[in-house]
């Protein structure tokens, strides 16, 4: 196949129809070994062992994975802190010395901090708005700088370019977290970046029915994971969850266009409501970094949030009154969800009374109109 756009990689990239009997979609592998025979056959020359190393259905996810962010490897995980933690301790080693984004994940900043710290591991933390507050940050025992652009909660961007130049002139590893803007809408290994890691869980899945991650870089990065960290820790992706991945791919451009789309027309409109004191969106040219985030990334998602200044038992009932928008922690699926964002007093980016907002794939007017109604009782 020549086409290689992000449309044909997620349809049909690696389907291999002839090697699969003419399956428009990959069988799932479910086996835990693959014998070894001594005749050639296709299994033996891919090197198929156990599936805690690699099998054929999650490879066929990997290579989708890697072409789509323009990586020379990708491979799958159990879950997204699974890869995230697997990257993290490739990278680091006993009195390492990480710089983190002060908005990044609650369970990446509570493994770096709490579990981290057994093994002498020192961590600071940054806006990540400006490069001479991560140069600050440096000293000579940083081994690593852990990104997420945008990140979690109020969606901050970082520039990625700049970022990886500063740290490769000086040795230092560079993750970014993708998971809010896809392979499609950003491609963090094109400006420097040594690992990019997605949650699966989320729009690469997009139906709510998976866990899973993903790490995509340079293959001499990546091919050491794959009996190292991987397979040490166990932390490898099972074919039936890589086989949901690859179903959930097939339709990933046109939901985020959807997503997109509708979160616009949202967040506009809770822009103009005097009853929320805030609206987090990157698409609003409201959002401090709007001209970065169009300058790396050509789309912005379906996540907002929303400050409420009220007590905790109106913004309770204000969540319960709405319909449309489901109370659930995740988000990247098909449902349009709401969550209260617990901040913890060592993020000082995040503001007290945060509420995330994922857009679903319901219609603009239907969820507009469910937060209409919701907000009458502020």
């Amino acid at each position: 196949m020549t086409d290689t756009s992000k449309n044909q990689i997620l349809l049909h990239y690696k389907d291999e129809y002839d090697k699969f009997r003419g399956a428009t979609n990959p069988p799932i592998y479910q086996s835990s070994l693959f014998i070894q025979e001594t005749s050639s056959n296709h299994i033996e020359d891919e090197g198929y062992v156990y599936t805690r190393i690699s099998n054929p259905t999650t490879a066929v996810a990997e290579e989708k994975l890697a072409a789509l962010e323009n990586g020379e490897r990708a491979l799958c995980f159990s879950s997204g802190m699974g890869a995230i933690s697997s990257g993290i301790m490739h990278f680091i080693q006993k009195d390492s010395h990480v710089i983190c984004i002060e908005t990044a994940y609650g369970p990446v900043r509570n493994f770096l901090v709490n579990y981290l710290k057994k093994f002498g591991v020192e961590i600071t933390f940054v806006t990540g708005n400006n490069l001479e507050e991560i140069e600050h940050a440096m000293t000579e025992q940083t081994s690593l700088v852990y990104l997420e652009s945008p990140s979690s909660f109020i969606y901050t961007v970082q520039d990625l370019s700049e970022v990886a130049k500063m740290c490769k002139k000086r040795g230092i590893a560079t993750i970014v977290d993708n998971s809010y803007a896809t392979p499609i809408f950003q491609n963090p290994l094109d400006y420097g970046i040594d690992l990019v890691v997605h949650s699966a869980s989320k729009f690469l899945g997009g139906h709510s029915d998976i866990l899973g991650g993903v790490l995509i870089g340079r293959a001499e990065i990546v091919d050491p994971m794959i009996e190292g960290e991987r397979a040490l820790f166990g932390a490898v992706m099972d074919p039936h969850q890589a086989w949901l991945l690859i179903r959930g791919m097939r339709t990933l451009d046109l939901r985020l266009m959807k997503h997109q789309e509708t979160a616009l027309t949202v967040a506009k409109f809770l822009e103009q409501q005097k009853k929320v004191a805030r609206v987090f969106y990157l698409g609003l040219e409201s959002h401090p970094q709007y001209e970065l985030g169009k300058k790396q990334l050509s789309g912005t998602s379906s996540l907002i949030s929303i400050v409420l200044d009220y007590p905790e038992e109106i913004i309770n009932q204000f969540i319960g009154k709405l319909h449309y928008f489901q109370h659930g922690v995740s988000w990247g699926g098909y449902e349009s969800l709401i969550a209260k964002v617990t901040v913890d007093k060592t993020q000082p980016g995040v503001p007290d009374n945060l509420l995330r907002i994922h857009v679903g794939l319901e219609d603009a007017d239907l969820l507009i109109n469910d937060l209409k109604q919701a907000l009458e009782i502020l």
